[in-house]
């Protein structure tokens, strides 16, 4: 009989390691809590799935131990697993900045010729089928991989059994976070701004000091804000919250003016146009509900004349656009999360195999360990090689 393999869990790097192993010959079964397979992979990058990256490296990774993803970037990197798209007929479409798409530019392309792929090669799915009890698949079958995912995205099916696995056979489990998730600001101002957007530069201080600067889009919500360049930053912020350090934002409203420029701008508006109100100054200039966040902020009237801005008060405007601080006090939570970090140690995981260094033929994929990457296909480039290890060790063992 055919070496046997459990996989819970049929996300990307489940996937991944079935058609792998069933390729091999083994006998691969998968048992997925959802009612379908690839639940995750169907609504990544708004429904068009960003499914790796071509500038792959150990920078682009966070963690306890970053490096520990070296060895299966060098051995299932962006070439490999192109080659291996085109092999099951996926055609990849790289952009400019190095993110990959499936030609499709469909997510559902993405999952059906996986799942489709590893029903061919004998791959059985055992769906809405949620493992409680991981040593009895032990027992049962040559080897099991755990490819659970994380707790991000709670609405799509994460959890935490994966970690509650590993703590069965004493793994260390280090405090899960967040990551690529909206934050939260401690502010009523920023409320009335919901749904204003702005492309901005943004820096985010961690104890008072700069930690990183990231220019993106901005979006101002209810709780707080969104945007890419939050998300870029939303790692270093919910880690750090999680530790209990203080954690702000300063937002530049608009990177391409300087002070100096900015005050004197608005200075002579309101020179050359007296009858004006200066929350029609500042309109010219950025979305109108964040022209009276600003004004509120300062204590200003938005119906005070031109006239009457002199060039203190124009400083005074100029300096909060360029530079408006805000406290994080949150993440949006697990549940609108891309990814999580923190998860499973990987000191005790061989990062050659992603076998369990207290258990043999345990094997642990994707983002249930304590990896996490930057936003732009890093987390599915991960799920695919750590995958694809783990079978290339169970096939080896043969």
């Amino acid at each position: 009989m055919a070496k046997s393999v459990a996989i819970i869990g049929a996300g990307a790097s489940g996937l991944i390691s079935a058609i792998f192993c069933a390729k091999a010959g083994l006998r691969v079964e998968i048992f997925e809590q959802n009612t379908k397979p690839a639940k995750k992979i169907l609504v990544s990058g708004n429904g068009r799935c960003n499914i790796s990256n071509r500038n792959l490296s150990v920078n682009d990774y966070f963690g306890e131990n970053p490096s520990f993803v070296k060895y299966a970037l060098e051995e299932f990197g962006f070439e490999r697993f192109e080659k291996f798209c085109k092999e099951i007929g996926l055609v990849l479409n790289v952009i400019e900045d190095g993110r990959a798409y499936p030609l499709s530019n469909e997510a559902k392309s993405v999952a059906q010729i996986f799942e489709s792929y590893s029903r061919s090669l004998g791959v059985t799915f055992h769906n809405n089928t949620k493992i409680t009890d991981i040593k009895a698949l032990k027992e049962e079958f040559d080897a099991v991989i755990v490819a659970t995912g994380s707790r991000a995205a709670e609405h799509l099916g994460g959890n935490a059994d994966g970690e509650s696995f590993a703590a069965a056979y004493g793994h260390n489990i280090l405090s899960a976070y967040p990551s690529l998730v909206q934050l939260h600001l401690n502010s009523q101002i920023a409320k009335k701004m919901s749904g204003s957007k702005l492309n901005t530069e943004i820096t985010l201080l961690i104890n008072s000091t700069k930690e990183r600067t990231i220019t993106g889009d901005l979006l101002f919500t209810n709780y707080g804000v969104s945007g890419f360049a939050i998300l870029d930053l939303s790692q270093t912020a919910s880690e750090a919250l999680l530790h209990y350090q203080a954690v702000d934002i300063s937002i530049n409203l608009l990177p391409h003016f300087t002070m100096q420029k900015l005050a004197a701008h608005i200075g002579k508006v309101a020179q050359n146009y007296p009858k004006l109100k200066i929350v029609d100054i500042l309109a010219g200039l950025i979305p109108l509900k964040i022209a009276h966040g600003i004004l509120e902020t300062l204590g200003i009237s938005p119906n005070t004349d031109a006239k009457e801005v002199h060039t203190k008060t124009a400083k005074r405007v100029a300096n909060l656009i360029l530079n408006w601080r805000f406290e994080i006090h949150a993440t949006h939570g697990f549940r609108h999360a891309e990814v999580s970090g923190g998860g499973i140690d990987t000191s005790e995981i061989d990062e050659k195999t992603m076998m369990s260094k207290k258990c043999k033929d345990l094997y642990f994929t994707g983002e249930v360990l304590d990896v996490v990457g930057k936003r732009g296909g890093y987390n599915f480039a991960w799920a695919w090689a750590s995958g694809y290890l783990a079978a290339k060790s169970i096939c080896n063992k043969k």
